[in-house]
């Protein structure tokens, strides 16, 4: 609550002065987040983590790098490889598209026509770790014996929970900025961004990930049409999916414990050590970002990342093989593009870089591998509507993906039911 020894509270009470203290906490840390004293003075929204805020970030990091708009060349190409997908897709996938393809460009998108189109589902995905951290906060600040002339108990909660969503916020900013120079399409990241569900791509982006890799652009727009359709068919098809996405981070998030006794230690080491300066507020951030303060994760938090990581795979592979089926020999370029695709992300994904600051958790590209693998096998073994009806019924473990035979017997409803009792 003092870092650097500055106090928020000096005493006074005056809600003015206790935010001009606080913006001189985020100065410190060298942050300067936009709409802070907005999201101060409406602390009582029902969400944590401001959207405004990481648009902001976001749209700013976008301006910087700078990105072109959308020409007529741009409409036509896109249109004419999403209409392709659409078509294979339908022999490739038992899911339907529920979603028609607009003639007027609105479902193709540049940099910061993606930040927009994708702040709101970013806010809904992320918002269960702020409020659990804001929570944890607040557990905290209920065991403490507050100094004399400090606040409420409740008006220093409400400080915590406008702070915390703001650094969450900056960081998610900064997250979905960098993401929005490299993304192909709404699902690129694998998660669902939008609603309804739908798919959309980014031509720019395309562009830039098809140069110097020896394959005609065309080929380059069609694989990442097909990529984008196939999960938008996923989502809209799977509603639940949805819910178990976002509530594996809920469970995390709820699991949150912040040991006092803990961070303190850890801060004497630091500080003895050197690797905090208190004269160079900078430390203090490099220390953060390095997880030095990262409280222990319980069993059930463990559980919720695997349960997460698992679901996150699971789509790249049923993605990676609907695509595969949907391109069968019409796409010569095909298993160029798809090593292409999994050695960039193997190496640079920013998706990975997010969830990895976020809540430690690190999708390992092995695993797609393996689940792209596993529903082949699936298809092989049986055919697609029994790979498609996965999605219906209990997800494999990450076990089960080495094993899709032994699965596919788990599931199976055996013809003579008298023996199940004995």
């Amino acid at each position: 609550m003092a870092p650097f020894g500055f106090s928020p509270f000096s005493g006074s009470e005056d809600p003015e002065e206790m935010k001009k203290n606080i913006e001189a906490a985020f100065a410190q840390l060298g942050i300067t987040p936009a709409g802070f004293l907005d999201q101060f003075n409406s602390g009582a929204s029902e969400l944590t983590l401001p959207e405004n805020i990481a648009r902001e970030i976001a749209k700013k990091f976008v301006t910087a790098r700078g990105f072109h708009p959308v020409g007529s060349k741009d409409l036509n190409e896109i249109q004419e490889a999403m209409a392709i997908a659409d078509t294979w897709l339908n022999e490739a996938t038992l899911f339907p598209a529920n979603f028609a393809h607009s003639s007027d460009g609105k479902n193709i998108y540049t940099r910061a026509d993606w930040v927009d189109a994708t702040i709101a589902g970013w806010q809904l995905t992320v918002e269960p770790l702020a409020s659990g951290l804001t929570k944890a906060m607040g557990s905290v600040v209920d065991q403490q014996e507050l100094p004399e002339g400090a606040p409420p108990i409740a008006a220093i909660a409400g400080m915590l929970r406008t702070f915390i969503g703001t650094l969450l916020a900056t960081q998610l900013g900064q997250s979905i900025g960098a993401l929005a120079t490299g993304v192909t399409g709404l699902h690129d990241v694998g998660l669902p961004l939008v609603h309804p569900s739908r798919p959309g791509l980014l031509p720019e982006n395309i562009e830039e990930w098809g140069a110097d890799i020896g394959v005609d652009l065309s080929q380059v727009r069609i694989f990442h049409a097909l990529r984008e359709g196939a999960v938008a068919r996923l989502f809209d098809n799977n509603p639940w999916l949805i819910d178990y996405l976002r509530g594996a981070i809920g469970e995390y998030g709820n699991g949150i414990h912040i040991n006092v006794q803990q961070i303190q230690s850890q801060a004497q080491e630091a500080f003895e050590s050197g690797a905090i300066d208190p004269s160079n507020p900078e430390s203090f951030t490099i220390a953060l970002n390095q997880g030095l303060f990262t409280p222990d994760e319980s069993v059930e938090q463990r559980s919720a990342l695997a349960k997460l990581e698992t679901a996150l795979a699971l789509i790249d592979g049923w993605a990676d093989d609907v695509v595969t089926l949907a391109s069968g020999d019409r796409l010569p370029a095909l298993n160029s593009l798809r090593e292409t695709l999994r050695r960039r992300r193997a190496t640079s994904s920013p998706t990975q870089q997010l969830f990895a600051s976020l809540f430690g958790l690190e999708v390992s590209p092995r695993m797609s591998r393996e689940a792209s693998t596993f529903w082949s096998e699936l298809r092989r073994l049986k055919d697609i509507q029994t790979r498609d009806h996965v999605w219906s019924g209990i997800l494999p473990t990450q076990d089960e993906l080495t094993d899709p035979a032994g699965y596919l017997r788990s599931i199976e409803i055996p013809d003579d039911l008298s023996t199940l009792g004995k």
